[in-house]
């Protein structure tokens, strides 16, 4: 049997982005199985742990680090639009409707239901934060989804009324028990590895 590594993931992170590449590399290279675990964002999670209105530093610290990264690694980081977290950031409010990150988020945790987690989040991060614009438009997710070997509106159709909260609950619970909360953190062996 093959060691497990647990990959906490977020459709919002520049980082979770630049980290998916080498997971697959990972996955191929190595005798182990990878767990696509995807949770919701901080800003979702714990808004006013990171971002603070009268403190900018962390969010422009991250714009221009996870850019920075991207470029020194061949995956070019831009910052997705539309957002895939609804959030004013004049006032650093995360608005209560959030048409995206919860979609996103549930579909990554049925397509790692379908054996395709990690091809699906490759694939989708790519299209978020490669630059396109308007990537929730016309047939852009469908388009990534098919790259990565699963049907979106199936995923569309499980989603609508299965547990996938209940899941994304539990990988955050997960992640707090690793020792962790952001992302991506990788956990091998009941031991986190952040970044």
């Amino acid at each position: 049997m093959s060691d497990v590594v647990d990959v906490f993931w977020s459709f919002r992170s520049p980082y979770s982005r630049l980290i998916t590449a080498d997971v697959l590399k990972l996955q191929k290279d190595y005798n182990v199985e990878v767990r696509v675990r995807p949770v919701l964002p901080l800003a979702i999670r714990f808004p006013e742990s990171l971002f603070n209105v009268d403190d900018r530093r962390a969010p422009r610290y991250i714009a221009m680090d996870s850019q920075r990264r991207g470029e020194m690694l061949g995956r070019p980081i831009v910052w997705p639009n539309p957002d895939p977290v609804v959030q004013d950031f004049k006032t650093m409010t995360v608005s209560p409707e959030q048409p995206y990150i919860y979609r996103l988020t549930k579909l990554g945790v049925e397509a790692s239901r379908r054996g395709k987690g990690l091809d699906f989040i490759h694939h989708v991060a790519g299209l978020i934060f490669g630059g396109t614009p308007e990537w929730d438009q016309g047939n852009k997710l469908k388009e990534a989804a098919a790259t990565a070997g699963v049907d979106l509106e199936a995923l569309d159709q499980a989603i609508e009324s299965g547990d996938h909260m209940e899941e994304i609950e539990r990988n955050h619970e997960a992640l707090d028990a690793s020792g962790h909360w952001g992302v991506p953190t990788l956990v091998f062996r009941d031991e986190p590895f952040f970044g």
